[in-house]
């Protein structure tokens, strides 16, 4: 006998194939004959059939509403609304889980109400795209099944779960899992000492499964994870504008462990995006505040690359526009989650917990489903709009930046400053070009208003952006390690390549021991300019 009970909403004379193709498929299907029954409002004897109750009475017996949204909205009643949106309404009412799947068509094409019910979708639980009667069946069948696991009607291990048949214990890296180790003892009190075996620590975070090394051991402290089975990425791309444009100004594939994944992809950020460094009246070390909290940025990069689902050929994506930060995951919410619930407190369902496990224990994630609520906290402590949630072929996060003037210009394909056009290539500014601007001020010098040069901001980074903020920091003769904390990053490669090097290219940073760049003693200091520059920049904040 049927467990659950699925009530098919769409309007009927648009999707009369498809509503017949899906009762066949419930109906006919071995497993899901045997848990789901299809309710249709076609079915209903004639004799039930109060036509303005009877289909929201099917709604309320329904454990799950699937929504077929395609052009056309349907009759509209007195108060203007097609029982398609009242069936949606309700179920959204009485907290009914909704499966919503779109017909694949332009917007112009559709109804202007119905683009609207889609709209409202959108801001909770739309499952997927589908634009034949396969894709549609495929797509809820993936539904229902993960319905299933979680109503623990069907017992099955996930992706991290899985022994990895290419991975043997020589595979995994000793010195990853030690830092892990000296990590967890520090965040969360791990009783395990930096001397214990690798194979001990991974049977103690139960990575090793039948004697078997697990996927996620492989995607934790693999030496060379992509070698070994899911080829797993973050693709990172910053774009000067507001759309994904070629080509692209910058681009990186990061690969790795996991933790070294959601390390470089926010450094990467951070290197792309503005920071201003306050004084010491505000604290003992003068403290560095970037545009888009880190906290932020941080929560959102780890659970794209925690929650992606393993078995999707795609990848995790960040992507740096001039008005905002996109991070696309290929996953879904579970079953238990909508978007609604992403806003409220929720529960955690981390989509592999083996993977979510260790990364709390290195203090990445934390493990209480309040990772979306800081999110929204600190975006709006920071004078931010509220991140921005959605699911369509992948979970989407929009965390949005304040378009200042100088992204305006920097968005726009061609643009000079001063007369001056910034090479296309690197699109650098040499540090003696750095100047302060009065708006309103023409290239000629005179300030009557005519023929005025463009709007400009009133300070201009450093040679690249990522300079500007180590110039600002910087104070003394500072580490590398000490370098690092201070800008907030994590990847020791990219502060070389992006920061201290272009800085050093451009007399602004110095070595204390030039002769021996790799000496444990190396300190770096501001040169002459580079004091100059830093005060000029400091007077313009």
């Amino acid at each position: 006998m049927a467990t659950f009970k699925v009530f098919l909403s769409s309007v009927q004379s648009e999707f009369a194939n498809e509503r017949a193709s899906l009762r066949e498929y419930f109906q006919t299907d071995p497993l899901l004959s045997e848990t789901f029954e299809i309710l249709l409002f076609e079915d209903i004897p004639p004799s039930e059939v109060p036509p303005d109750t009877a289909y929201l009475e099917r709604v309320d017996q329904a454990d799950i509403l699937i929504g077929l949204f395609g052009l056309e909205y349907g009759i509209e009643g007195g108060n203007g609304i097609s029982p398609t949106e009242k069936e949606y309404n309700r179920a959204s009412d009485t907290n009914t889980h909704r499966l919503v799947f779109v017909k694949e068509a332009e917007d112009e094409h559709r109804h202007p109400k119905m683009r609207q019910l889609i709209g409202k979708a959108q801001q909770s639980l739309v499952v997927g795209q589908f634009n034949t009667i396969e894709d549609l069946r495929s797509g809820i069948q993936t539904a229902m099944v993960d319905y299933m696991k979680v109503k623990r009607l069907i017992q099955t291990g996930g992706f991290d779960e899985a022994i990895c048949q290419d991975a043997k214990l020589k595979d995994i890296s000793e010195q990853a899992v030690v830092t892990f180790v000296r990590s967890a003892r520090r965040a969360r009190q791990l009783p395990l000492g930096e001397e214990t075996p690798v194979e001990d620590v991974l049977t103690h975070l139960r990575l090793i499964k039948d004697n078997g090394v697990t996927n996620a051991a492989v995607q934790l402290f693999g030496k060379n994870p992509q070698r070994l089975g899911i080829r797993s990425e973050v693709r990172c791309a910053h774009f000067h504008g507001t759309e994904i444009e070629k080509p692209i100004p910058s681009l990186q594939v990061f690969g790795g462990t996991l933790f070294s994944q959601v390390d470089s992809a926010e450094d990467f950020v951070l290197s792309k995006i503005n920071m201003s460094v306050g004084t010491r009246a505000e604290s003992v070390r003068a403290p560095r505040t970037y545009e888009i909290p880190v906290e932020v940025i941080r929560e959102a990069i780890v659970n794209a690359v925690v929650h992606r689902d393993f078995t999707s050929t795609g990848n995790v994506q960040v992507m740096i526009f001039a008005d905002r930060l996109e991070i696309w995951n290929p996953g879904r919410l579970p079953p238990s989650l909508t978007i609604e619930k992403l806003r409220e407190p929720h529960g955690s369902v981390p989509s592999n917990p083996l993977l979510a496990e260790s990364m709390f224990l290195a203090e990445y994630i934390e493990r209480m489903g309040t990772g979306t609520l800081d999110m929204i906290r600190r975006c709006r402590d920071a004078g931010l709009p509220e991140p921005e949630f959605r699911v369509d072929d992948m979970f989407k996060v929009t965390i949005h930046r304040v378009l200042t003037r100088e992204r305006i210009l920097r968005s726009r394909p061609r643009r000079r400053i001063l007369g001056r056009m910034p090479s296309p290539r690197s699109e650098r500014i040499r540090a003696r070009d750095i100047r302060l601007y009065q708006p309103n001020v023409s290239a000629s010098g005179s300030n009557d208003g005519q023929n005025a040069a463009p709007q400009v901001p009133d300070k201009y980074p450093a040679s690249t952006l990522q300079v500007g903020n180590l110039i600002r920091c910087l104070d003394g003769e500072r580490t590398r390690a000490e370098i690092l904390q201070r800008l907030g990053l994590r990847d020791r490669s990219n502060l070389t390549k992006e920061y201290l090097r272009p800085a050093i290219a451009e007399g602004l940073v110095e070595m204390t021991i030039p002769d021996k760049p790799r000496s444990s003693k190396q300190r770096y200091r501001l040169t002459s300019s580079g004091r100059e520059l830093q005060e000029r920049l400091r007077r313009a904040e």
